[in-house]
C-alpha cells in the first residue's frame, strides 16, 4: 500500500508539471461555465433547490472530470504499450498495483477541474442549495468519472498512441452534448441521449439539487428522469467500456 501510495504521489507531481493538458483539463470547464451558467440571462432562474447557473456548474464539473480520467487512464495505457510496463517488471511493484495508483491519481486529477468549477460558481452566485448538496455533487462528478477511465483505456490499448487519446477527449464534446451538459435537449434528442454514457453520469451529479426534474431550453418541465434509470445507465456503460478495454487489451497480447 505504501508503495503504491508513493508512486502516485510520484506521478500526481509529474502530471501537475504538464501545464499544457492541465490547462485544459482544469481551465476550460470554469470557462465554459462562465460562458454557458454565469454571465447568461437565465442563470439565476431557479432548478430544484438552487439556480439553473448551479446545475449548469456540475454539468462542467461532470465534463471536467470525465476529461481527467480519460486523459489519465489513456496515456497510462499508452505508457504501458510503449515499453514502461516492462521497466515496471523490474521493480517490485506489481501491474495490479501500477493500475491502482494510475486509478487514485486520475480520481486525484479529476478532483481539480470540479474544485475550481465549483468555486468560480460560488464566487458568481450559482446556488446548488445546501452545503451538503455542493459536496455531493462533487463527490458522484467524481465518482461517476471513474466510468471514463475505461473509456480511455480503451482508446490507449486499442490504439497504442496519444493522438488516439486525445481524439477520446474530442469525442467526450460530442458525447458531453448528448449528455444533457452542453445544452437542454427536449424531444426526440433526449430520447436518443438517454441511451449515451455521459447521460447518466450527468444525471447522477446533478440528483443532490434536481432530484430527476428536466427542463427544455424553453424552462419548460419535462418528464423526470428515475434514480433507478441513471444508475442502471451508469451501471451497463460501465460494463461496457470495462468489456471494450479488456478486449482491447487481450488484442495487444495476441499482438506481443
Amino acid at each position: 500500500m505504501v508503495g503504491i501510495l508513493k508512486y502516485a504521489a510520484f506521478d500526481f507531481r509529474r502530471q501537475l508539471r504538464m501545464f499544457e493538458s492541465l490547462f485544459f483539463i482544469i481551465v476550460l470547464p470554469a470557462a465554459l461555465f462562465i460562458m454557458f451558467g454565469s454571465i447568461t440571462s437565465y442563470g439565476d432562474f431557479p432548478a430544484g433547490h438552487g439556480t439553473v447557473s448551479g446545475s449548469i456548474a456540475t454539468s462542467m464539473a461532470v465534463y471536467g472530470a470525465v476529461t481527467a480520467t480519460t486523459s489519465i487512464a489513456g496515456s497510462a495505457a499508452v505508457e504501458r504499450s510503449q515499453g514502461w510496463g516492462r521497466l515496471l517488471a523490474l521493480t517490485p511493484m506489481a501491474q495490479w498495483q501500477y493500475v491502482v495508483a494510475k486509478v487514485v491519481v486520475a480520481l486525484a486529477i479529476a478532483v481539480l477541474p470540479v474544485v475550481v468549477v465549483f468555486v468560480v460558481a460560488s464566487m458568481t452566485g450559482a446556488e446548488l442549495g445546501s452545503l451538503g448538496i455542493w459536496l455531493s455533487a462533487g463527490a458522484l462528478s467524481v465518482l461517476c468519472s471513474t466510468m471514463f477511465a475505461l473509456y480511455g483505456l480503451f482508446f490507449g490499448l486499442m490504439f497504442r498512441s496519444e493522438a488516439a487519446v486525445g481524439a477520446a477527449g474530442g469525442l467526450l464534446v460530442v458525447l458531453g452534448f448528448f449528455g444533457n451538459l452542453f445544452t437542454p435537449l427536449s424531444g426526440t434528442m433526449l430520447e436518443i441521449a438517454k441511451f449515451t454514457p455521459l447521460y447518466g453520469i450527468h444525471g447522477l451529479a446533478t440528483w443532490p439539487q434536481m432530484e430527476g426534474e428536466l427542463m427544455s431550453s424553453m424552462g419548460e418541465a419535462l418528464d423526470p428522469d428515475t434514480l433507478g434509470m441513471l444508475v442502471t445507465s451508469v451501471v451497463v456503460w460501465t460494463v461496457i467500456f470495462g468489456l471494450m478495454a479488456l478486449l482491447a487489451a487481450r488484442r495487444g497480447t495476441r499482438r506481443a
